[in-house]
């Protein structure tokens, strides 16, 4: 039943999106190639008072001006099993100058049980030079979920750089199988501070801290583990 709705929500939102890539395509006559680019925008490793956690957020896309194929994941190890997975597929159209809207399909692979979203997202620079990411799931039996994040880049120097990050997540209603409940779930606000020996290679340092709220707090403390928590960052920023 889930590989039908996933199949269902995949045509209606990439069959537009196909369309709009061919039709560029007929109207390109050589000066809009086609470029990609691949980010580990997050290679860290977490110092916690139990294991020590490593995260990968990664992201890779391919397309033109307009039109590009977005891939993200999300991903973290512990004890050297992965207790969380996360892969969106999108397509990406620009709106305006600096704003992309996308639309695709994510995965939750871990923890179990799997769930499968429809994606629908908001992503640019907004006034100041924030980095803003917004993205609206939608998955089986009414299933919502929101995320908002925003990040800002202050440079100490060309290749030192101070990156603050927030972002925050909330769900439309319980999920004990995945441990979130409804409304604001958690908040997570962090700051790094990455050298960048060249622009595609940065080591950094860092803080993070995670505040959970509501019900997704009370379902956290029934598993014993910690509603609130900071931690200490070590960490790779790759592209290329």
């Amino acid at each position: 039943m889930k590989n039908i709705i996933a199949s269902t929500i995949a045509a209606h939102l990439l069959f537009p999106a196909s369309l709009a890539i061919a039709e560029e395509h007929v109207h390109d006559h050589g000066d809009n190639p086609i470029v990609t680019k691949v980010m580990f925008d997050q290679l860290e490793l977490h110092n916690t008072d139990g294991a020590n956690p490593l995260i990968l957020e990664a992201q890779a896309w391919i397309g033109k001006d307009l039109n590009k194929f977005w891939l993200k994941a999300d991903v973290e190890k512990r004890d050297g099993d992965i207790e969380e997975a996360e892969v969106q597929a999108l397509y990406s159209r620009a709106i305006a100058t600096y704003w992309d809207l996308q639309m695709g399909l994510r995965q939750d692979l871990k923890p179990t049980p799997s769930r499968t979203w429809g994606v629908l997202g908001l992503r640019g620079l907004a006034p100041y030079f924030f980095d803003v990411d917004t993205a609206l799931f939608v998955g089986d039996s009414g299933k919502t979920a929101l995320r908002l994040a925003a990040e800002y880049e202050l440079l100490f120097t060309q290749n030192l750089i101070l990156s603050p990050e927030l972002e925050a997540n909330l769900y439309g209603q319980n999920d004990w199988g995945n441990g979130t409940g409804s409304g604001l779930s958690d908040i997570t606000a962090s700051v790094r501070l990455r050298y960048e020996i060249d622009r595609q290679f940065a080591p950094y340092i860092g803080l993070a801290r995670i505040k959970r709220f509501g019900e997704t707090a009370e379902m956290t403390l029934s598993k014993g583990e910690k509603v609130s928590e900071t931690t200490f960052v070590l960490g790779l920023r790759v592209w290329f």
